[in-house]
């Protein structure tokens, strides 16, 4: 077993920054840079990402489906491509939003076994077949030290017609939002399983209240472009992908506003530092400079 993934990004973090880029070769971005939307145009942009940014930024974020889109030969372009950022230093982050059940989640959560050939640090996964159908990839996430980001308030615009509705159990009326956000708390908590009671918050708070090395390994996905935190995520306990800076319209001082301090909030720049490429020197310009108004 590894180190766990919270220990790792937290000690990632702390030594170059919060930030994560994401890697989303999508066709006019191949273009403006200059390459062919085909197996060698995306090693080519692939290649040039990692090699410039692996060695400085905390995370790198590739999206599976602009990979799987070139079939084998684009999931060789990533098979290749992870090793050589997690040996850079870079945590990578699949972002595969996977959500199935039993040997099907099983199978999806093996991207998390040091063995698989895309083995990764953390997947998002998607909840809504119900908490206890992601519980294959948490116990392989555990078993492995691997990490996952559960989406649970995200900001497209038609994303509150599930995420607002209200789930009862007796008196208990929450959002499926927080049940998610909940159910990752719970993860965090050891000895808690899907089924018990959630853990009492004041139990937790203390790990949620500072990024340091207890950090969990279980985060959730909330969108940095919502115009009200509707959510408790008092306690969570882990890890907060916030991805929308930039060119979706979020701004640091939407994170501030949103998250406040002490939360471990990760935040997600995708199109305005792939937009600086192909140049490596820009490319890495364009991250130093979100990393640094992350710290000011």
């Amino acid at each position: 077993m590894s180190q766990p993934f919270g220990e790792r990004l937290s000690g990632a973090v702390a030594a170059r920054g919060p930030l994560c880029v994401g890697i989303d070769p999508h066709p006019p971005l191949l273009e403006k840079w200059g390459l062919t939307d085909d197996p060698d145009g995306l090693a080519r942009f692939t290649d040039a990402v990692v090699d410039a940014l692996a060695g400085s930024v905390a995370v790198l974020k590739p999206q599976l489906a602009f990979y799987e889109r070139h079939g084998s030969r684009g999931l060789a372009v990533l098979e290749e491509a992870v090793p050589r950022a997690r040996a850079a230093g870079a945590l990578v982050l699949l972002d595969a939003k996977r959500g199935d059940i039993g040997s099907t989640m099983d199978a999806y959560g093996d991207y998390l076994r040091p063995d698989h050939p895309l083995a990764v640090d953390a997947m998002t996964v998607s909840p809504y077949l119900g908490p206890g159908s992601l519980q294959p990839a948490v116990d392989t996430a555990r078993m492995h030290g691997g990490g996952l980001f559960v989406l649970a308030r995200t900001s497209n615009p038609d994303a509150g017609t599930l995420q607002h509705a209200v789930v009862t159990k007796g008196a208990d009326e929450r959002s499926v939002a927080q049940v998610v956000v909940d159910t990752v708390r719970g993860w965090n908590t050891p000895g808690w399983v899907v089924g018990d009671p959630l853990p009492d918050i004041a139990s937790v708070r203390d790990v949620a209240s500072r990024f340091g090395p207890t950090t969990g390994s279980f985060g959730v996905v909330v969108g940095a472009t919502l115009r009200d935190m509707d959510v408790d995520l008092d306690g969570l306990g882990g890890p907060i992908l916030a991805p929308g800076l930039g060119a979706q319209g979020g701004s640091v001082a939407d994170l501030r506003r949103l998250f406040g301090t002490g939360r471990a909030v990760v935040p997600t720049v995708s199109r305005d530092v792939l937009a600086a490429g192909p140049d490596p020197a820009a490319l890495r310009a364009a991250a130093d400079r979100w990393t640094d108004e992350l710290a000011g």
